[in-house]
């Protein structure tokens, strides 16, 4: 029976994608900040580990007590949309820790057992922001695009001992906790010189004209990682699939 750690379990994509996992007959390793409750399935197959990605000792303890794995998903992250010149640079050093650090340091946790093993496949969860560019999400993309960069030279040098790296770019879904997984107010970072300007922006994640279900996210990181084809990147949700093809592109 295989095992996968995912990151980022108590909602949105990761807590849909621990659910698919579950329900396909592996091991699931669910990990989260503040793991107290769960609407997982409580069998042997479920484990629920503490993990905050942004502190080493929290990283080498769940991996520790995770034990052998087959899969790795970093799923993790928060968002911020706003103004580029209104964001603290405090907070967007948050940004960084957690979306481009964290995932870095978890792949640094769980390579030398792939290595030694020789199998393995980790998958990075990054978004959409890096098919097209997205107008107030400059920080939140520069986090996502470090990842995709990383992701792709990881690919090469782990592809040496027979583990797979890929990407999973999710489009956008209305249905997550994306903009609560922060302590930074959208309305925040939009000075009144920019109102005018983020005002049909808004109005536009309110009616969006494709977007992307959880479920859309997890039956494709499923398929990333069982994918041995060599492909790195797996767009996820319709207006995933459509920035990739070229065939629609955000107002």
């Amino acid at each position: 029976m295989k095992t996968v750690l995912i990151t980022g379990c108590s909602s949105g994509y990761g807590l849909e994608t621990a659910r698919h996992f579950h329900a396909s007959g592996w091991t699931v390793v669910a990990t989260m900040r503040r793991p107290a409750t769960s609407v997982l399935p409580t069998d042997e197959r479920v484990r629920l580990l503490q993990l905050d990605v942004t502190r080493p000792e929290s990283i080498a303890a769940a991996v520790e007590a995770a034990g052998p794995l087959d899969a790795l998903v970093n799923n993790a992250g928060i968002g911020v949309v706003g103004a580029f010149e209104a964001t603290p640079m405090a907070h967007i050093r948050k940004v960084f820790e957690t979306n481009t650090f964290g995932v870095m340091a978890m792949c640094q946790a769980v390579i030398p057992q792939f290595r030694a093993r020789r199998s393995g496949v980790i998958v990075n969860v990054t978004s959409t922001v890096t098919l097209a560019p997205m107008p107030l999400a400059a920080a939140y993309t520069a986090s996502k695009m470090a990842i995709e960069g990383f992701t792709g030279s990881l690919a090469h040098e782990l592809a040496a001992f027979d583990i797979r790296a890929k990407l999973v770019e999710p489009g956008y879904a209305p249905t997550t906790r994306f903009a609560e997984n922060t302590d930074i107010r959208v309305e925040d970072l939009i000075p009144e010189a920019y109102a005018a300007f983020a005002a049909p922006i808004f109005a536009g994640f309110a009616q969006p004209a494709l977007v992307t279900r959880e479920s859309d996210v997890a039956e494709v990181v499923w398929q990333a990682v069982n994918d041995v084809s060599g492909r790195l990147r797996f767009p996820a949700g319709a207006d995933a699939l459509a920035l990739a093809g070229g065939l629609w592109q955000p107002k």
